[in-house]
């Protein structure tokens, strides 16, 4: 066991946070009981944040909240509100050309000038008649900007007539910290510093103040078209790929499901670690990886009460106890016991069907089946691994998780460790919030 193991395990500091994170492109985004916040590295070395409140709970029904049933729902969410973040760091991450000069379009449209690579230096009036004066300002491609009229229609967008195309990368990484429900501490959050810094546009305004009412666009069809992608690679990696190759090794379910079960757990795990590592090789979800790194140093600085700083947070450990990781790895170690119990075979050999039409019935059952996985991995993991941390069994539940980790945390510098902070004091900054008013 690495240093780094031991100490995720043996230095559980002495306040349990509620909050959980995921790490984002360029960015950190942090989730508290209230609201969630993202802070994101932009090009220009600058840092965005902002912060949204979460829906109220109490308007869900009961039903929602029992076991196995709320481990689904937690899911969902994490899904939904991780596309939302994740769209947020891609519209500020990258330093996007076509959106420059569209930016440069749109104004000059505003002011009544176009840009032209052809243009002869002379500007002629609106109606293209008569000479009124030399040509424009010469902009740094040797083009010049002469007067028009604005076009009726702005040119098609990517981001924003269908969607960035990078917001479909999928969180298989399992970049996020699945929440411990407890109790905020009522104990200064901030580690014995004043107050929140807030860095959206460099304003020393409120981040929650100022995006309450403005909220990232993000629309329905591009979340839909982003869910569904996400949902099927997941199924054709996770579920058909596995079952295709145990039919190739072992033969056809019904002959020995046992065998073709663990052989269909086994490459389950291989595609997934090869998975995880071989997206690790990208340089954007390299750094990537390092902003997990900081999301967890982050929340290992605040459970030892010690003030949210880089200094502080780097001499932490990368690996965290109660990463989303040993979620991922326990659905799949659940998933083998679930398939092996469940009598599949007695439900192909009563109806009588073989080959494809059985192959196509083993994977509606496995997807159906998904479900009843998820909520029984989240009562593993979060519920009860979350709440009984010294136990030792515990430790032997989440060893796989905390091994994956390896692969999907790196060491993150001191600019990154910096957003994890901001969007941790954001959380912490309307948490402090809610409890002032709530004892005024």
């Amino acid at each position: 066991m690495g240093s780094d193991l031991k100490r995720a395990f043996t230095e559980d500091g002495q306040r349990r946070t509620h909050i959980g994170g995921q790490a984002l492109i360029e960015g950190v985004m942090m989730r508290g009981k209230l609201n969630w916040a993202v802070a994101v590295r932009e090009p220009d070395g600058h840092m965005h944040s902002e912060e949204h409140p979460l829906s109220k709970k109490g308007k869900r029904a009961k039903w929602l909240s029992w076991p196995l049933v709320r481990g689904c729902v937690a899911l969902v969410d994490s899904l939904v509100l991780g596309y939302k973040a994740l769209e947020i760091a891609a519209n500020h991450a990258f330093d996007d050309e076509d959106e420059q000069a569209e930016t440069v379009a749109e104004e000059a449209a505003a002011g009544g000038l176009c840009i032209d690579d052809d243009f002869d230096g002379q500007e002629y009036d609106s109606e293209g008649q008569g000479l009124i004066g030399n040509g424009g300002p010469q902009e740094s491609d040797g083009s010049r900007a002469r007067r028009c009229e604005p076009e009726q229609d702005p040119p098609f967008s990517w981001k924003h007539d269908f969607g960035r195309p990078d917001t479909m990368i999928d969180a298989l990484g399992a970049q996020r910290t699945l929440e411990v429900v407890t109790e905020p501490n009522e104990q200064s959050p901030y580690g014995g510093q004043e107050g929140p810094l807030h860095a959206s546009e460099g304003q020393g305004v409120p981040a929650h103040a100022a995006k309450e009412e403005e909220e990232p666009f993000f629309g329905k069809a591009e979340m839909a078209i982003s869910l569904v992608m996400g949902l099927v690679l997941g199924v054709g990696l996770f579920i058909f790929l596995p079952a295709l190759a145990s039919n190739v090794l072992v033969g056809e379910y019904e002959a020995n499901p046992f065998a073709w079960n663990i052989i269909d757990g086994l490459m389950r795990v291989v595609i997934f670690v090869f998975y995880v590592w071989l997206i690790g090789r990208m340089k954007d979800i390299k750094r990537m990886f390092s902003y997990h790194g900081a999301e967890h140093k982050t929340i290992h600085c605040y459970e030892h009460g010690l003030e949210l700083s880089p200094e502080n947070a780097r001499s932490f450990p990368r690996l965290h106890v109660r990463c989303g990781t040993a979620f991922l790895i326990m659905v799949m170690i659940i998933a083998i016991l679930v398939y092996t119990i469940i009598p599949l075979n007695l439900l192909i050999e009563g109806w009588g069907i073989s080959g494809p039409a059985a192959f196509a019935l083993l994977i509606v059952v496995r997807i159906a089946l998904m479900p009843l996985i998820a909520g029984i991995s989240y009562e593993i993991t979060v519920k009860w691994a979350g709440s009984h941390p010294e136990n030792p069994l515990v430790r032997i539940v989440l060893w796989p998780g905390m091994q994956m980790q390896r692969l999907t945390t790196n060491e993150p510098d001191d600019s990154m460790l910096e957003c994890a902070i901001e969007a941790m004091r954001l959380v912490l900054d309307r948490e402090k919030e809610e409890l002032q008013n709530a004892m005024n």
